[in-house]
């Protein structure tokens, strides 16, 4: 086994830990909702489609990254291009947040979500040669640890982050603070991405027959959904996670705290993160990446359970809703955390090595479409001027996920399925 020392496990846990410190900065279930939120004059709806945007735009390029990343044995050109792009798009998008009004004007909401959208799309094209680098430059029994020293250390910096961003928040008017966190968040994004890009990539090993037209790939796709039932629970899995998530954009809504808070409850909930993480860590390693999936899953419905009673008990009391949205910050950092560690771990144990940029454009591809809940759920408050029923269907979902995912024991074990064969003998299932 290869020992902590090595130089790929100690740059990208490096790059990881300055993305996590840079993504802080742009949280859409802090930072960006209520910068939304202040921008559009309180519409829920735009608070809901930044999310969607965010989630849909970086899921979407990766089917067709994964295409012609498959057929390159370098993938690091790719990173490079979706790192450094959404660096350059936060810049752009603190210029125009600085120079606009509270409420902005329509022309200046709408530049917004077109640099946010172009942000989110470039974003998406750093996923699939991210993992598959690191599936290659990690072994699989590193790969928990380095995630949680990466959201360990991540943690740590978007602390820093989120208390940087509160003096700002609380000290500078709306559109000079909001802008100013945001070239924080590009600042650390830019590092993160020249820590990456010096970790030594292994040549790719080249797959056994690579699918001659994009819809040849695509229909490869369907092959493995179709074929591999292990692969098709942990798709469902997944958009019950989505729908359960539709509800991250509106906890700070519901709180109704002011912005100075609102970087406190960032802090809060990166601290949920931090504390958990050594947990994550050795849960993935040592009881299977599966059995992480199934305990996040199993905690999943407490944060919305908690929105509920707020609704139902507590709304009135304002000067209770920091102290008690704290607690469910808390729960909201360690619960996502833990389930990215889970699912990233999962996601690279069950792809085969010579197909691995394939499967993961396969799996954001398939599970792309609900995120766009979010964008739904906003309607759905704006409609109803009430957060009762997207906080139920988020703990409805996160009670079905638990149960696909305790479904994935029984699972037939992973095939590797390529677009043009047939299955061929299953491996020893996967955890």
């Amino acid at each position: 086994m290869r020992a902590l020392s090595d130089r790929p496990f100690w740059h990208i846990s490096i790059a990881g830990i300055f993305f996590q410190g840079g993504a802080a900065a742009v949280d859409t279930s802090t930072i960006i909702a209520a910068l939304v939120h202040g921008l559009t004059g309180g519409s829920a709806l735009a608070v809901g489609t930044a999310a969607a945007i965010s989630r849909f735009g970086w899921l979407f390029p990766q089917l067709f990254v994964a295409y012609y990343a498959q057929r390159r044995t370098s993938r690091l050109p790719f990173y490079m291009a979706g790192a450094f792009g959404r660096v350059a798009c936060l810049v752009a998008l603190a210029g125009v947040v600085w120079a606009a009004g509270q409420p902005a004007s329509p022309a200046t909401i709408a530049l917004f979500f077109a640099i946010w959208t172009a942000y989110a799309f470039v974003s998406g094209i750093v996923a699939v040669p991210y993992n598959d680098i690191v599936a290659r430059s990690i072994p699989s029994g590193q790969r928990s640890r380095m995630l949680a020293l990466r959201f360990f250390g991540g943690g740590l910096l978007a602390l820093a982050v989120a208390a940087t961003a509160q003096r700002m928040l609380a000290a500078l008017t709306f559109a000079n603070a909001y802008a100013a966190v945001l070239l924080i968040g590009a600042g650390l994004l830019f590092v993160s991405a020249l820590s990456f890009v010096t970790a030594r990539e292994t040549t790719a090993p080249s797959a056994p027959c690579l699918d001659r037209s994009f819809a040849e790939f695509v229909h490869g796709g369907a092959r493995v959904l179709r074929n591999d039932r292990h692969f098709r629970l942990f798709i469902g899995a997944q958009w019950l996670g989505g729908a359960s998530a539709l509800a991250l954009p509106f906890y700070v809504l519901l709180a109704g705290v002011s912005a100075a808070d609102v970087a406190v409850l960032l802090g809060v909930q990166t601290t949920g993160a931090l504390i958990s993480n050594p947990l994550w860590g050795w849960w993935g390693d040592r009881l299977g990446k599966r059995s992480l999936l199934e305990l996040n899953a199993a905690l999943g419905s407490i944060a919305p359970l908690l929105a509920l009673v707020w609704i139902v008990s507590f709304q009135s009391g304002r000067d209770l809703a920091l102290p008690y949205f704290v607690v469910v910050f808390v729960l909201v950092g360690a619960l996502g955390n833990g389930a990215t560690i889970a699912q990233l771990g999962y996601l690279m144990e069950i792809s085969p090595d010579d197909r691995r940029p394939a499967y993961s454009g396969y799996f954001n591809a398939l599970v792309t479409p609900v995120t766009l809940l979010p964008m739904a759920a906003g309607a759905l408050v704006q409609a109803f001027d009430s957060f009762a029923a997207v906080f139920a269907i988020s703990g409805i979902a996160a009670a079905l996920q638990f149960l696909t995912v305790r479904r994935l024991r029984s699972a037939a074990p992973n095939e590797t399925i390529h677009a043009d064969q047939t299955p061929p003998q299953a491996p020893q299932a996967h955890r």
